[in-house]
């Protein structure tokens, strides 16, 4: 039995894509809660970090080498904590600039003058951005009918990733991957065109033979699913890319989840960075960041407001 998530869950969530086809006219958004945190550097003095507002895009092959690294060199010290607002801040940042590389492949040589540490990860999100970028194609002119939440902790859904490869062999990062891929972890709640639905993203029938008698919409049990539905396609054996493939058929998609979960299994300060991208939505007038918050219950055009 296969689910086929639809390009709209599936894509619009992506490292460097986004939008599809679902979109609101009388939605209701509710985007603008402040999320300012103050916090204290070893000197003592008061750093205010504004959550808020998101990353500009880079302008030039320079720009984005220079605010990588930093993004990284934060990402990576072990002196902060997964709850620390600079943590949180810099996987945004990461985020919106994967995108921007995604966006220019010009700028690849670039990626040779990054700390050594970071190249790989810079080639293989860009690379992954690209591959889910090329199936959603196009650009969209609506927004979706989605409701934007915040994500369960990190260390919370790491434990769900381990039980299910505990349970049925399937690595975590696989299942970490695929929760980035078709809800970013569990911030985007909504129902694919095709009908799938829950943080793994679950046609009916499938869930019905995979979910254990679980609640389709809970992070844990749709990720005990995710991991029972591939180790009966051989994830639980290490054939993963037949696994994938059957979770959605196309090579695309299964290169992108292999890249984020190899990137994970090689860099552990990885999940953290995944863990805080958002949900960004690939659009006709560019991208539009759907904050935690967000809630249509119909489509409707896009507008200039909704890129700031």
């Amino acid at each position: 039995m296969r689910w086929l998530a639809a390009a709209a869950v599936v894509l619009a969530v992506t490292a460097c894509t986004g939008g599809d086809d679902a979109a609101a006219p009388a939605a209701t958004e509710q985007s603008s809660t402040t999320m300012t945190t103050t916090t204290e550097t070893p000197s003592t003095t008061t750093t205010t970090i504004d959550l808020s507002t998101r990353p500009t895009a880079p302008t030039s092959a320079d720009e984005l080498v220079r605010r990588v690294a930093d993004a990284e060199a934060t990402l990576h010290d072990a002196a902060l904590g997964d709850a620390d607002p600079r943590v949180a801040r810099a996987a945004h940042e990461e985020q919106v600039l994967m995108r921007a590389l995604a966006d220019h492949p010009e700028w690849d040589s670039a990626i040779e003058r990054l700390p050594a540490a970071y190249r790989q990860t810079a080639a293989d999100d860009a690379a992954a951005g690209r591959d889910l970028r090329s199936l959603v194609r196009t650009p969209k002119p609506n927004l979706p009918a989605w409701t934007i939440v915040e994500p369960a902790p990190a260390d919370e859904l790491r434990r769900y990733y381990q039980e299910g490869e505990a349970r049925f062999g399937v690595p975590w990062q696989y299942l970490a991957a695929v929760h980035l891929v078709e809800t970013k972890m569990g911030r985007l709640r909504g129902t694919s065109t095709a009908g799938a639905r829950g943080p793994m993203q679950f046609l009916s029938s499938t869930w019905a033979a995979y979910g254990g008698g679980g609640d389709i919409d809970s992070n844990h049990d749709a990720i005990l699913g995710a991991a029972r539905y591939l180790a009966a396609n051989g994830g639980g054996r290490g054939d993963l890319h037949n696994a994938l493939f059957r979770y959605n058929p196309t090579e695309k998609y299964v290169r992108a989840v292999t890249r984020y979960a190899e990137r994970m299994k090689a860099d552990p300060q990885a999940y953290r960075g995944y863990w805080g991208w958002h949900v960004y939505y690939w659009s006709t007038l560019g991208d539009v960041w759907l904050r935690p918050g967000w809630s249509a219950t119909a489509p409707r055009p896009v507008t200039p407001a909704d890129l700031r």
